[in-house]
């Protein structure tokens, strides 16, 4: 069995693929990260955000540089984007995640509400298990909670 990701493990999935990765060509760092992961026995997920949630404006943008190992650069995929799956999600582990988020400063609470509260009605549509009423009264009373306790 897999374990959860970990700083240790993550150094190592990025090495490893930097080890695997092609001199002077474009590279698809993801062909081998299977094989990596379950040599290393990491759990490492393919989903973005936006398989589950309406894309946030700018994620494009917003991705945050981690490291470049060999000829491999590494991206954390947008916070903001991360954040909004992880509040809608709802598990404790996600909450937990979605905490840390905000208390790294990896996302700004009031840029992350002015870019939820900007996804037009219409995204909602592609995704028929979600009402943007209850992600937005979700992500209302996330951020509501970090408030009491920044203040408290």
């Amino acid at each position: 069995m897999r374990g959860e990701l970990t700083r240790e493990g993550l150094r190592g999935l990025m090495r490893e693929n930097a080890r695997h990765a092609p001199g002077r060509r474009s590279y698809r760092v993801f062909r081998d990260i299977q094989a990596i992961k379950e040599r290393l026995q990491i759990n490492v997920e393919f989903v973005r955000p936006e398989n589950f949630v309406p894309a946030l404006a700018g994620t494009k943008g917003r991705h945050v540089f981690l490291e470049t190992v060999g000829r491999v650069s590494f991206y954390h995929y947008d916070p903001h984007a991360q954040l909004l799956s992880k509040i809608v999600r709802g598990f404790r582990k996600d909450m937990q995640d979605a905490d840390s988020f905000i208390t790294s400063g990896l996302v700004d609470p009031e840029r992350f509400h002015s870019l939820v509260h900007g996804i037009p009605e219409a995204a909602y549509a592609q995704y028929p298990a979600l009402s943007q009423r209850a992600v937005l009264e979700a992500i209302d009373g996330f951020l509501a909670q970090i408030g009491r306790r920044e203040k408290g």
